[in-house]
């Protein structure tokens, strides 16, 4: 195992901080595999999840067992560690910008096909070389001029090029899902099989570019650009970049976590990058559904939420997820589904503010345009 320490710029005079890296295996050999953990720095299964996966690829290696590079980062947001108010960690927001640490990253496609529209040619293969070329100059191109700016370009630098990118994360309350790019789902497939994942949403464009987004994002970008000025290059999905929502903020646990690694690591032999028979893919919970079609369920007035239904659970149009009970005037309102699907995550929050999100459902039919994810 080499450790690796990458520092940040730093924010003010004494104060400075850097995002450790431990590598396994030999680089440039076979696929190239990124897994970060707690890029929202308050969302604590994956950092747990990557330890496990540590201690098990630290025994592959002496195995000599890996046939690719294998990176982890169990802490990917060291700023957003260090963000306590009032004893609660803080780590989905910058504090000094406001901004979501999984957004805003850097836009690849259009720089990087200016750069290489008249080099490609009918080798894919000679094509993606020629395309990560590019972006790994675009990206050196680029002077981060904060701490955040900083954090985001070292990942960003880190993974680009990488054929599989993990990005460890939980939600509220709920059960483990997946987000991936709609054309990478035949790739991911065996991923979802393998973690058992209750849903697996699929978007070409989520909006404001999250992390697995900047990974992947380009590759058909780029396809459809080069399709758009008449060229008949092949371009691959050359990233399978996939957000791994671990159930929700309170699941850390060892049995959770270390089945959880255990399934990446199953997946890693299923791709060829770890050695030895990959277990027979268990069934698949429920077929990918389009993020687009992920019904926001709201508490039409304040109360208390009781939730009739569990996270993982399939539904039929109309199925009553909870209630909201107002104490004082006795009002009781039950919140159903109105579309059917999967119930894959909800709120944690046992008390509702009025027109509060408590639910998603993953439904198979796109409804919804403009951006797809939460703040």
């Amino acid at each position: 195992m080499l450790t690796r320490h990458h520092p940040l710029l730093s924010p003010s005079l004494g104060s400075q901080r850097a995002l450790t890296s431990f590598h396994f295996g030999q680089a440039g050999r076979g696929e190239k595999v990124h897994i970060q953990a707690s890029l929202h720095a308050d969302e604590l299964p994956g950092m747990l999840v990557a330890w496990h996966l540590k201690q098990r690829l630290r025994q592959l290696e002496d195995e000599g067992a890996i046939l690719g590079e294998i990176a982890v980062l169990p802490a990917a947001n060291p700023i957003g560690l260090n963000q306590n108010q009032n004893s609660k960690l803080m780590g989905r927001f910058e504090a000094m910008s406001g901004q979501n640490f999984n957004r805003h990253y850097l836009p690849l496609a259009e720089p990087v096909f200016a750069a290489v529209r008249h080099q490609l040619g009918a080798d894919a293969k000679a094509n993606t070389r020629l395309i990560r070329a590019a972006m790994r100059a675009e990206l050196a191109r680029q002077q981060p001029q904060t701490e955040l700016q900083s954090l985001r370009h070292a990942l960003h630098s880190m993974a680009f090029d990488a054929d599989i990118m993990l990005d460890l994360h939980c939600d509220s309350r709920a059960d483990l899902h997946l987000y991936t790019g709609t054309p990478l789902w035949d790739q991911c497939e065996p991923l979802s099989r393998y973690l058992g994942a209750c849903a697996t949403l699929l978007a070409e464009d989520s909006g404001d570019y999250p992390f697995d987004e900047s990974c992947s994002q380009p590759w058909w970008q780029l396809r459809d650009l080069a399709a758009q000025a008449g060229l008949s290059a092949p371009i691959e999905m050359a990233c399978l970049a996939v957000t791994v929502e671990l159930r929700g903020e309170c699941d850390v646990n060892h049995e959770y976590a270390a089945h959880d690694a255990e399934a990446i690591i199953d997946f890693l032999q299923h791709r060829g990058v770890i050695a030895g028979d990959a277990p027979p893919l268990p069934p698949l919970r429920h077929p990918a559904t389009p993020l687009a079609g992920s019904e926001d369920l709201l508490a039409p007035h304040a109360g208390v939420v009781v939730y009739r239904a569990a996270t993982g659970s399939l539904l039929s149009p109309g199925d009553l997820v909870a209630d909201v009970i107002d104490p004082l005037s006795d009002a009781v309102s039950q919140v159903c589904t109105q579309r059917g699907g999967v119930l894959y995550a909800t709120s944690d929050r046992p008390y509702a503010t009025a027109g509060l999100g408590i639910a998603r459902v993953a439904g198979d039919t796109a409804f919804k345009n403009g951006k797809l994810l939460t703040a």
